[in-house]
């Protein structure tokens, strides 16, 4: 059995290669999206905003990072913000996310097994529109951060998806210690239509979750499933092989 799975492994890696993965984090890793939801509609409601909702939050602003997820909203209630003003308020959001994550770290069940058992076979690293601080936390509190090699976060990246400017930058990371990788040998793994997006404008393929939105908004991913919790490493060879 394990000889016949090698020669199919060999076959698929012929046609395309799989050398990395790239993880999105929130919703793909820790099921925190109401968590950061929660904490939008307090800084919101702060500044007036009252019409936010978890619909509005799922369906329209899903994927962005803080600062594009703030000054969204403000704009299409009819005030844009200036830079300065979207900062104050990303720091005050980020205060009441902590204080949510303070009640427990949700993780997604079978992520982290996933995650191990892909590190065994190829360099991790994680993309997200999350703060560095937020994302470093969580992967320290739950023991997973040794397995990523890479991370890049709404710190580093200032233009949010569905650019695909935080591919780029985690390719270019991971090209430092797999080089030659390209970005065909790369599948991210999104729970968003604009993260998908943002994959394949950077020239990867994309394994879609379908944990934040339903599986039939996320059909322009390259594979789509319910949960990560039984994705075993033969699923994901197919996709390399098209």
């Amino acid at each position: 059995m394990n000889g016949a799975f090698s020669i199919v492994k060999v076959c698929y890696r012929l046609a395309g290669m799989l050398r990395a993965v790239i993880f999105d984090f929130n919703g793909v890793i820790v099921d925190d999206e109401r968590l950061h939801c929660r904490a939008f509609q307090r800084v919101l409601g702060e500044e007036g905003v009252d019409w936010f909702s978890e619909t509005d939050y799922f369906g329209t602003y899903l994927g962005l990072d803080d600062r594009g997820c703030l000054a969204a909203v403000l704009t299409d209630d009819g005030r844009p913000p200036k830079p300065p003003e979207v900062d104050l308020l990303v720091e005050r959001k980020a205060v009441y996310y902590f204080e949510e994550l303070g009640r427990g770290i949700p993780l997604f069940p079978g992520v982290p097994e996933l995650v191990a058992r892909l590190a065994a076979e190829f360099p991790l690293a994680i993309c997200s529109g999350a703060r560095q601080r937020e994302i470093e936390y969580i992967l320290e509190a739950s023991g997973l951060r040794r397995h990523f090699r890479v991370i890049t976060s709404a710190d580093a990246i200032h233009v949010g998806k569905p650019d695909p400017a935080g591919y780029l930058a985690t390719l270019r990371a991971l090209d430092a210690s797999v080089a030659p990788l390209a970005a065909a040998e790369c599948l991210v793994v999104e729970d968003a239509p604009k993260g998908i997006e943002a994959a394949h404008a950077a020239g990867m393929r994309c394994l879609a979750v379908a944990t934040s939105r339903p599986e039939a908004e996320l059909r322009g991913a390259d594979l789509v499933v319910a949960s990560l919790g039984d994705v075993q490493t033969a699923d994901l060879l197919p996709i390399f092989a098209r």
